[in-house]
């Protein structure tokens, strides 16, 4: 797949080395959407826990077809007007040989293809978390097709394919600040602004059932993220991935310790949810910036991005939305606050010569770039999503009953319930477990964004 007008001796050859950790980086992508469905998993009650982890999991299903039959094509295609792409060749991969190679770079077009696949998987899985409680999975399966459609795969050209107005215009967008965690967090924010909130919102109790699950999901976020960040720069010929890959660790780290930080002087407590909450901050703002940014920018970059998404999460009851797990506090508003800091932080000497206002670009021009791709991309998904939601709502319906949110979506849509109590022993304990199972699993921990204190309760509900 070289360029024609290359000469033979001239074309890359297929580099084994880049392409077996290409491989790899895809295997570690593909890990991140088990690992998200965890993290939210976790984050509900118990009786949405199934609906919640199968709400991702979907997404390995339906995109990877839609990806292969035309998503690739509309995302990397030959560039139509700047807002889309399309090459016939890649639908149904039909005219891609094994040993054809992207143009530019030593690994197969398959290669590029499924890595790119698995960006395409995760971020309607995103989308997914603010959901809870609520929606038909019907409704979501239909919503989903729709969406990576109309809005992910037109937006992944933008930013990533030769020819799209966002990269043509210089926006830095490493591996996905706008394309991703923008997209998928005004998504969110559009749908639940039409959907409404969950019953109980605000009322009751809606803590996280099971922490241990949080942590597990985001411990393999995070280290899915290594292939998700360092894998984006698609080789290792030039340490940019490398700088990337060791970003990666540095602005986490810094976004942890900046959550719990926040929350320790807020709320007077340090909790694991703050941790795990506060380490995916950290790697949604580096996504758009790490390879632009130095080591110590890339702190700073975790800080901030631990510290305003600790604050944002409780937007949702300033102003009345229900964000269940926080997914537009989290990625909408870490991939702003990553996307714009490159205007700052750049230091010309990463993935580019491009330098921010601290490293001598006074005119701001690498500023206004990055706000052009932060407004464009969040008002399309903002405004088409809330459509998309508006008509699936009025047809077919997006909501389950309420009696069937209060008794629990996982029996209402899967017939099937997360954990069975009726092993727990006989005698009073295992008849109040089995009875709590019953109702739908009782009283359960609430939300992190719901408590006003910021400590964990010490009753525990079954």
């Amino acid at each position: 797949m070289a360029p024609a007008i290359m000469l033979a001796a001239d074309a890359p050859k297929l580099s084994s080395a880049n392409t077996g950790f290409m491989l790899i980086a895809s295997a570690l992508v593909l890990l991140m959407t088990p690992g998200l469905a965890f993290f939210y998993g976790g984050m509900v009650r118990v009786k949405s826990t199934l609906n919640m982890l199968m709400m991702s999991f979907i997404s390995m299903g339906i995109v990877t077809i839609l990806w292969v039959l035309y998503g690739f094509s509309m995302s990397f295609g030959t560039d139509h007007g700047s807002l889309i792409g399309w090459t016939s060749d890649f639908v149904g991969w039909t005219g891609i040989g094994k040993m054809d190679l992207w143009p530019g770079y030593t690994i197969p077009v398959f290669v590029f293809a499924v890595f790119q696949m698995m960006f395409a998987i995760i971020t309607p899985a995103l989308i997914s978390g603010a959901l809870a409680d609520r929606v038909k999975f019907s409704a979501w399966a239909v919503f989903l097709v729709l969406w990576v459609t109309i809005v992910y795969f037109p937006v992944a050209h933008w930013v990533w394919g030769t020819g799209g107005w966002a990269y043509e215009l210089g926006v830095i967008d490493f591996a996905g600040g706008t394309a991703v965690h923008i997209n998928a967090g005004a998504a969110a924010l559009g749908v639940i602004l039409v959907i409404g909130k969950r019953v109980g919102f605000k009322k009751d109790p809606m803590r996280p059932h099971s922490l241990p699950l949080v942590m597990l999901g985001a411990g393999l976020l995070w280290f899915g993220w290594f292939g998700f960040n360092a894998g984006s720069w698609l080789g290792n010929d030039d340490g940019v991935g490398p700088l990337m890959f060791v970003n990666t660790q540095i602005a986490t780290a810094a976004a942890m310790l900046a959550w719990l930080g926040y929350e320790k002087i807020r709320h007077g407590a340090c909790t694991t949810l703050g941790a795990a909450s506060g380490a995916v901050a950290g790697l949604v703002a580096i996504t758009p910036s790490g390879g632009a940014v130095t080591p110590l920018g890339a702190i700073a970059v975790g800080a901030i991005a631990g510290v305003a998404c600790a604050a944002a999460v409780g937007l949702k009851f300033r102003f009345g939305y229900d964000d269940s797990l926080d997914v537009v506090g989290v990625h909408m508003v870490g991939g702003i606050i990553g996307s714009l800091l490159i205007g700052f932080f750049a230091s010309g000497t990463g993935q580019s010569t491009a330098t921010g206002v601290f490293y001598g670009d006074h005119s701001f021009t690498q500023l206004w770039k990055q706000c052009a791709g932060v407004g464009g991309v969040l008002a399309y998904s903002l405004i088409v999503s809330a459509i998309l939601a508006f008509l699936l709502d009025k047809t077919i319906g997006m909501r389950v009953t309420q009696d069937e949110e209060v008794s629990g979506i996982d029996r209402a849509e899967h017939a099937e319930s997360a954990y069975d109590y009726s092993g727990a022993g006989g005698g009073v304990l295992g008849s109040a477990l089995s009875a709590a199972a019953g109702a739908g699993g009782g009283k359960q921990p609430e939300n992190q964004g719901d408590k006003k204190s910021g400590k964990q309760t010490k009753k525990v509900d079954a």
